[in-house]
């Protein structure tokens, strides 16, 4: 099957190219960024409000979504989101649009296909690792919509302590980091520019009674 970038080719010429795609950069290539930690490490508010600061042009393709809202799946080795979560992302790459794959994504399960995923993309492509402290995961948790539904005895069970790739292809982002920094730093590295200023609300990681936590604002 032709990609749609191989179509793009063909009709426009590679010089083409890179008017033609929708987040691509000056070498007509969009980024990949993998975003990976444990539960309420902060991967998914940070893919939020990197689209937030950015706008049009870039996809989410999340774990959760595929896996537990798409196919209702449990995670295990050689499970159908894996490959889901994959063909997504290329295809996401393929039309032009910046990709950010976020989610627990442990390594045994989801190594070897983001592994490939990032050996294939083209253009630019990093990695990120939530090292985040249990503690602290435990106190977001608290802050998050789902916290009546599991505590910390699942998030104990689901805890890996730094669940890495191979081969150093990760960088680390540990608690110290605000969401702010988080989003800046990401841009920065990925040669990306927010469209506007960053207006990222506050984000409450503890469970702080007196705050609400409130979710990145999207572009219409």
């Amino acid at each position: 099957m032709v990609s749609v970038r191989v179509a793009l080719m063909v009709s426009l010429g590679s010089d083409e190219l890179a008017q033609a795609c929708i987040g691509c950069n000056s070498t007509g290539f969009p980024r990949l960024v993998v975003l990976r930690g444990n539960s309420a490490s902060g991967k998914s508010t940070v893919a939020q409000a990197l689209r937030a600061a950015y706008g049009r042009g870039l996809a989410i393709i999340s774990q959760d979504v595929v896996r537990r809202e798409i196919l209702r799946e449990r995670d295990r080795p050689g499970a159908a989101n894996i490959s889901l979560i994959d063909l997504m992302a290329r295809h996401a790459l393929d039309a032009g649009y910046h990709v950010v794959v976020e989610g627990i994504l442990y390594a045994d399960h989801y190594g070897k296909m983001l592994t490939r995923l990032v050996r294939d993309h083209k253009g630019m492509s990093r990695t990120y690792y939530f090292d985040v402290p249990f503690e602290v995961t435990l106190e977001r948790h608290a802050t998050k919509p789902v916290a009546g539904k599991f505590g910390e005895a699942e998030l104990r069970q689901w805890w890996r302590l730094r669940d890495l790739l191979p081969d150093g292809l990760e960088e680390l982002i540990d608690e110290h980091s605000s969401v702010e920094q988080s989003v800046a730093r990401i841009l920065s590295d990925c040669g990306l520019a927010a469209q506007g200023p960053l207006r990222i609300p506050e984000v409450v990681w503890i469970n702080d009674p007196t705050k609400k936590r409130q979710n990145p604002p999207q572009n219409p």
